[in-house]
């Protein structure tokens, strides 16, 4: 991974945290709490937005939303790690990739309706690219803490 890292000024890394605070606020009040107009407040909202900073959206517990199972999937590779990890991001079932150290070469995360939906993903899709080696799946038996406010540098 490359050191992604932009500049962000005082008022972007405001509206940031403000946004992590409630995604919902309105420009109006973020421009008030960031002494700017409701027009430039809308306009940095977009700019963050547009270059990748940042997301808004609504994230939900997928155990509350009817799916069966949320597991996580530790998969160990030989060869470039980064081919495989690739191949996962293509995979509509797969939530989160990353490459990591340690035991596993790369962790997916993924969200499934059923334990055959899971077994499918795991045994007929991930296990059968050629250069991966072993998985574990970690099935999550409930959400405790979920957060994504951890502000800015």
């Amino acid at each position: 991974m490359t050191d992604r890292a932009i500049s962000l000024d005082d008022k972007a890394r405001k509206i940031i945290e403000l946004l992590q605070g409630d995604g919902r606020l309105s420009y109006s009040a973020i421009a008030k709490q960031v002494g700017l107009s409701e027009a430039a407040a809308r306009h940095r909202v977009q700019k963050l937005i547009d270059s990748g900073v940042m997301q808004i959206v609504a994230v939900t517990d997928p155990l509350q939303m009817g799916f069966a199972r949320q597991a996580m999937i530790g998969i160990k590779v030989s060869g470039d790690v980064r081919v495989v990890a690739a191949e996962l991001a293509q995979m509509d079932q797969l939530d989160y990739i990353v490459i990591t150290t340690g035991r596993f070469d790369i962790l997916a995360e993924l969200v499934a309706e059923s334990d055959d939906e899971l077994l499918d993903i795991v045994s007929g899709q991930i296990s059968a690219l050629e250069q991966v080696v072993m998985t574990e799946t970690f099935v999550y038996l409930q959400l405790e803490k979920q957060t994504y406010a951890w502000g800015t540098r």
